[in-house]
């Protein structure tokens, strides 16, 4: 028997059965149960620690990070920090396409055996309208593919548990969803494509052809259940696979003969028939004609959901050494950019000697954090290590070395009246100076003078 929420559930979406599929998903978001993350953060503020300066800063992370997640191309890898006393998280912005799946791996090395909330949104189609998760992770290393049925926007959070942090590694790629049909082909093969005329007009061509020798074998390119094997005058030969990942009936057809009976289990790559030319299509070389269909759509172009992604993974620097570091910029005008790679948005220029700290790395790109909280990419051979100065600065009074390159910032030491400071690097007006102790902060360069 339903239950009242069941029930409301039920009528609701009916209701909005004529509307797109962005305000059905937002019904269904006010009657899931709580994501991991979401659990914990209720669980924070039944201990009264979402009212701490922590753990407003903790939640204030996780959610700036989903808002401004890195824009980033597939395939990716980034490997770097999150630190423990830095209530941080890490995002990125991802799109997947109609017909493509997104797989993801996640590692965290921690010493504390730290928990790790891992949750994936899909981002709305309306400005102002909330992020929608759509899958949740709390355990590390973790795997997982989603498969949307149509394309969209998603933003891929990691974020630890309060006070916890490590070293993690992400590695996403996009991949088509179905397994090519054909044995020993691939997209070149595929000569008539979705939608073109047929007959003079009077039909549209709801499939692709596929042209191969007769006798080639024709495979599952997908999991299910073979639900209708029989010989059409249209389709000669034919055989239906139910997917029901996908909720869609796949047809193939033309075929010389075929491999499998109704109620037959088939995984991927296994054979269902050869390629021919029967039906309509005896007076054409043989191919196999592949149409895609489901309920409530009608015909679907199956290409994209058959066709590999593009895009080649950037090989990754061989010294991550620097990660959790500062480095600086070697010279003016390097560009901090939303997302590694030369295509990403510029989001500033640094001056020369720019401090920034290191948190990881993607390719041939460095991800940091400039003083004042910003986050970026930069090229990591436009860096150099803060190990050695650039000069030195005389302390013209006695004044505060601060914790960051602010007046009102804590002051970590006060050094005297003529001291001299080695400069490891700048920011803002503020220079990041290394003290006898061997410990960094910043001073402000209106309090000292060049030697």
């Amino acid at each position: 028997m339903r239950t009242r929420v069941g029930r409301v559930v039920a009528c609701t979406l009916v209701a909005l059965g004529c509307l797109g599929c962005e305000e059905v998903e937002q019904v269904q978001d006010r009657f899931r149960d709580l994501t991991p993350h979401e659990a914990y953060q209720e669980s924070l503020s039944a201990a009264g620690l979402s009212e701490t300066a922590l753990g407003r800063d903790w939640l204030s992370a996780g959610r700036e990070s989903v808002e401004s997640a890195a824009s980033i191309e597939l395939p990716f890898e980034e490997e770097g920090f999150i630190t423990a006393e830095d209530p941080g998280a890490q995002a990125f912005r991802i799109r997947v396409g109609r017909g493509q799946k997104l797989s993801a791996t996640i590692t965290l090395e921690s010493q504390d055996d730290a928990r790790v909330f891992v949750d994936l949104f899909r981002v709305p189609a309306s400005e102002g309208d909330p992020f929608r998760p759509v899958l949740s992770l709390d355990s590390l290393p973790g795997s997982f593919v989603h498969e949307p049925w149509r394309g969209g926007e998603y933003v891929l959070r990691l974020q630890p548990e309060l006070l916890r942090g490590g070293r993690y590694r992400v590695s996403l790629r996009l991949d088509a969803q179905l397994a090519f049909p054909v044995e020993g082909h691939g997209v070149l093969a595929i000569q008539s494509p979705f939608g073109v005329a047929r007959d003079g007009g009077r039909r549209s061509h709801h499939g692709v052809d596929i042209f191969a020798r007769r006798g080639t074998p024709v495979l599952a390119t997908s999991a299910g259940t073979i639900n209708r094997v029989d010989v059409t005058n249209l389709g000669g030969k034919v055989v239906w696979l139910r997917d029901p990942v996908r909720n869609a009936n796949i047809y193939f057809a033309h075929l010389d003969s075929q491999y499998v009976a109704n109620g037959d289990r088939v995984e991927v790559g296994d054979t269902v028939g050869f390629v021919g030319n029967t039906g309509n299509a005896r007076t054409t070389p043989p191919h196999l004609h592949f149409g895609m269909y489901r309920r409530g759509e009608g015909p679907v172009d199956p290409d994209p959901f058959l066709r590999p992604p593009g895009g080649t993974l950037m090989p990754m620097l061989e010294d991550l050494d620097r990660l959790g570091s500062w480095v600086r910029a070697t010279d003016d005008g390097i560009r901090l950019r939303e997302a590694p790679g030369p295509r990403g948005e510029v989001l500033r220029d640094l001056d020369r000697h720019t401090a920034v700290r290191v948190l990881g790395a993607s390719g041939q790109f460095f991800r940091v954090r400039l003083p004042d909280g910003a986050f970026g990419y930069v090229a990591a051979r436009l860096t150099a290590p803060v190990t050695e100065p650039v000069g030195t600065r005389r302390v013209a009074s006695a004044t505060p070395v601060h914790a960051a390159p602010a007046l009102a910032a804590p002051a970590v030491d006060r050094v005297e009246s003529g001291r001299d400071l080695p400069v490891l690097g700048r920011f803002d007006g503020f220079l990041l100076v290394r003290l006898d102790d061997g410990r960094t902060g910043w001073l402000s360069e209106a309090t000292a003078q060049q030697q």
